[in-house]
């Protein structure tokens, strides 16, 4: 099968991963927007079953903001020390509880640029709370979805900004949500760093018969 043009090549890829993946669910365990934004920051340099294993302690201490910012942030580092980087995430969690409260009623803000002005929180952060709370279309690149769209000619950006403004001109916009969490899945299962080098998997077979 030869598979040349990028959007064939787009569309094809859309498809299997529907096919593989007819279920989309996030890999971080979370119960409503403020605890996966919460759980998203933790992912951070870390992987998504290492949070899970420590966001259970977390909401058995705090599961909102309002009881998050009245807990001291050493309480809140010792327990997420396993995800890394404890001390800049536990301020982060603590502050950004603070603000939701001060700020926003206690309630998760719906836009990104709200998301993005609090403590700890980036664009892939952002998009994900956007995309997997409030349902709004984005595109969080993380290493496995940068990775895999250099890998199948879907971009040859350098950094995960431009690899995000690509890929979203591939794919229609109401498939950006579950696509983003598929090309994860793909990425962590088949299409790994050392498992494949771009010839190996079925996509990549495919892609380049």
């Amino acid at each position: 099968m030869t598979i040349k043009a990028k959007a064939a090549r787009a569309a094809y890829i859309d498809q299997r991963l529907a096919e593989l993946y007819p279920e989309t669910l996030i890999p971080l365990d979370h119960r409503d927007a403020y605890t996966l934004l919460v759980a998203v920051l933790l992912s951070a340099q870390c992987t998504d079953k290492r949070v899970n294993t420590v966001t259970p302690a977390l909401w058995a201490l705090a599961d909102n903001p309002a009881d998050m910012a009245r807990v001291p942030v050493e309480a809140i580092q010792q327990i997420i020390r396993p995800c890394g980087l404890s001390p800049q995430k536990a301020r982060a969690i603590s502050g950004l509880s603070r603000i939701l409260i001060e700020q926003h009623g206690g309630v998760v803000p719906h836009t990104f640029e709200e998301l993005e002005a609090l403590p700890g929180v980036g664009h892939k952060t952002a998009s994900v709370v956007m995309a997997q709370a409030f349902g709004v279309p984005a595109f969080p690149v993380d290493t496995h979805i940068h990775r895999l769209a250099a890998r199948w000619r879907l971009s040859s950006a350098k950094n995960v900004v431009q690899t995000e403004r690509d890929l979203k001109k591939c794919f229609p916009r109401e498939r950006w949500n579950k696509l983003h969490l598929r090309i994860i899945y793909y990425g962590r299962e088949h299409c790994t760093a050392r498992g494949c080098d771009g010839t190996r998997c079925e996509i990549c077979q495919t892609l380049n018969t």
